[in-house]
């Protein structure tokens, strides 16, 4: 079983060898990257590709490794005994099944997101560790051991926000997603727009990455920002001559705000392109 990629994702090579990689040595595969560069795409695309259910799990900054696992659910068992429900007499009907429960007792293999795993506390991956590697945890409640039917692909994905543990990162293959060059992001752009007027892709590769590449930006814009700003050129037919100033220089593009999210960019964007102008 190898990822070759799909028809609506652009994988690199190294990409795709990352996957077949985390496959083959049965260890789940850590992507990092800028946000917006496809990581929860990833694992959609791959879960697709191999024919595998996806369970996603995406973390919050309150999200607790047990969440995962499973919540024994005293509060409704207190209540249902109250009432003299029958029900309370089996402790089984107040175990919540977390996603790696589902995960390691589907009866099929199944691909298992974890996304965002930096946005919880740094202790998170650390309480992930036994389970990640035995496939199984035990069930103090109802005293049994749930284990892996079948080794779920564990795609976990961070936006670098915190480091992760040193023991954590051991049991994981690496993938950095580098932001893509230019030829790979027209690759990107024409999956998502078949048949698209190519003077006016290029014209905006250019600005967009002319924009990118401005030094001081607190924010740079992403790939799904791009897609986003040229789904609106094409909607509104925009031409490729009005993306750049007189002269061919850069200037303000249309729908800017697409790309540029907050007044510091959008004010050093703007004295730039005056300092430009009126240095020349």
């Amino acid at each position: 079983m190898k990822f070759e990629g799909s028809q609506n994702y652009v994988a690199t090579d190294d990409l795709r060898l990352a996957v077949n990689a985390a496959l083959a040595l049965k260890r789940p595969l850590l992507v990092k990257g800028e946000p917006g560069t496809g990581k929860t795409m990833l694992a959609e695309e791959v879960s697709q590709a191999l024919g595998m259910p996806l369970l996603q799990w995406h973390i919050k900054s309150t999200t607790k490794a047990q969440q995962g696992l499973y919540e024994y659910d005293a509060v409704s068992r207190l209540r249902d005994s109250q009432l003299g429900e029958e029900r309370v007499k089996d402790i089984h009907n107040y175990i919540v099944k977390g996603v790696l429960w589902q995960a390691f007792t589907a009866p099929q293999q199944v691909a298992l997101l974890i996304d965002e795993i930096d946005k919880a506390d740094i202790e998170f991956p650390n309480d992930l560790l036994r389970e990640l590697d035995r496939m199984e945890f035990y069930v103090y409640e109802t005293r049994q051991t749930i284990q892996a039917v079948h080794r779920p692909l564990v795609i976990i994905t961070s936006n670098n926000e915190k480091d992760l543990p040193d023991a954590f990162l051991r049991r994981c293959f690496f993938h950095y997603i580098k932001f893509p060059e230019a030829d790979t992001m027209r690759r990107i752009v024409e999956v998502h727009f078949p048949g698209l007027k190519q003077e006016l892709l290029s014209a905006a590769l250019r600005t967009f990455y002319d924009i990118r590449n401005l030094p001081g930006l607190k924010k740079r814009p992403s790939t799904s920002e791009f897609l986003d700003w040229f789904k609106l050129l094409v909607a509104d037919d925009v031409s490729p001559a009005s993306l750049r100033g007189k002269d061919d220089t850069l200037a303000i593009p249309p729908a800017v705000g697409a790309l540029l999210k907050n007044e510091q960019d959008l004010s050093l964007f703007e004295k730039l392109i005056y300092m430009a102008r009126h240095n020349r």
